[in-house]
């Protein structure tokens, strides 16, 4: 958590960081814009410290770029660091947000059902008792339906976790928070209003016996399936 980032200050720190990063993601802020300190202080009616105290995460995240002379410059999206969770929740709430599903969608594709791959091949046999732990609770929550959509979610997010942790791949790992912020975006948006698909619920279920069971092609394959499901059907 960034420093100030605690008690009534950390509200306003937060406020001030998600009002220029949502601006900058959205074009409101647009690159080669250049401001100042004082500049986002009048945007965002914030203290000086406070300001201060974003911008510097905003330039950690290479939405800006701060220098004595230009002071604070909106860099262009190449720049910026898309596998932050911040940087993707911003993006899915910009007028980018379908180009941003669809780049988690297929930086899914290229590296989960590898994951589930490797992660039936290594896991470990405690692994193996916790990926079937899982793969038994979205079962579980997806028989509740929509009455328990969150903790479908939650067993959803642990399950796709254990695989990249099982895979024994730390880049693999390194993507959790990315896998999460996708899953989500789908929870929470997408099927909002809609009970978990029980073909769905099956097929992770299917997966997680076939990880803990140690079957590297039908893992990858369930996997694979999965992540494409995931494609809204066109209008």
């Amino acid at each position: 958590m960034p420093a100030g980032a605690g008690g009534a200050g950390g509200v306003a720190f937060s406020r001030v960081l998600e009002t220029i990063g949502r601006a900058i993601v959205a074009g409101e802020l647009p690159a080669g814009h250049s401001d100042t300190v004082e500049g986002l202080q009048q945007r965002t009616e914030a203290s000086r410290s406070i300001v201060r105290e974003a911008t510097r995460v905003l330039v950690s995240l290479g939405l800006l770029s701060a220098g004595r002379r230009v002071g604070l410059e909106v860099l262009p999206p190449d720049r910026w660091n898309v596998l932050d969770p911040a940087v993707i929740r911003w993006r899915l709430d910009s007028p980018g947000r379908s180009a941003q599903i669809d780049e988690l969608r297929d930086l899914r594709l290229a590296v989960e059902p590898e994951a589930a791959r490797l992660a039936a091949s290594r896991r470990s046999t405690a692994e193996a008792a916790a990926i079937t732990a899982a793969g038994r609770a979205v079962g579980e929550a997806g028989a509740a339906g929509a009455r328990d959509a969150t903790t479908y979610l939650a067993a959803d997010r642990r399950l796709h976790g254990l695989v990249l942790v099982a895979s024994g791949n730390a880049m693999f790992v390194r993507l959790r928070a990315v896998i999460d912020a996708a899953l989500t975006e789908r929870a929470l948006h997408e099927r909002a209003a809609l009970p978990p698909d029980p073909h769905d619920v099956g097929l992770h279920v299917e997966l997680a016996d076939a990880v803990a069971a140690g079957e590297p092609a039908a893992a990858a394959a369930l996997m694979r399936e999965i992540v494409l499901r995931t494609q809204a059907p066109p209008a």
